[in-house]
């Protein structure tokens, strides 16, 4: 059910707007609250649709732009470190010491 209401408290909730504001205004107040629901729908879908245009369109090409970035960056830091003396350095301790463990 709705709002996890169960059947019999919709039929006390229908009895009580039925006394309070009668069967000839009952309709009224119905096609009232068809129309604010329907206004709320459709104004929660503009809002979301916005906000996934707005996404997908500005924030979303500047993260794939900075990713992109980042990617290369990283890619060519890593080709530097590897290339360095210093790795080799490391490369040939590691080689000598892997050496010494077979000993």
């Amino acid at each position: 059910m709705i709002l996890f209401i169960s059947g019999q408290e919709i039929v006390v909730i229908i009895l009580i707007v039925v006394l309070l504001f009668g069967t000839k205004r009952l309709p009224e107040i119905v096609k009232g609250l068809g129309k604010g629901v329907n206004e709320f729908k459709k104004a929660t879908s503009d809002i979301k649709r916005e906000f996934d245009h707005q996404t997908d369109s500005g924030i979303g090409k500047d993260v794939k732009k900075v990713k992109h970035q980042i990617q290369e960056a990283s890619s060519e830091i890593k080709k530097n470190l590897d290339d360095s003396p210093l790795a080799k350095g490391v490369k040939d301790i590691k080689k000598n010491v892997d050496k010494l463990g077979k000993v």
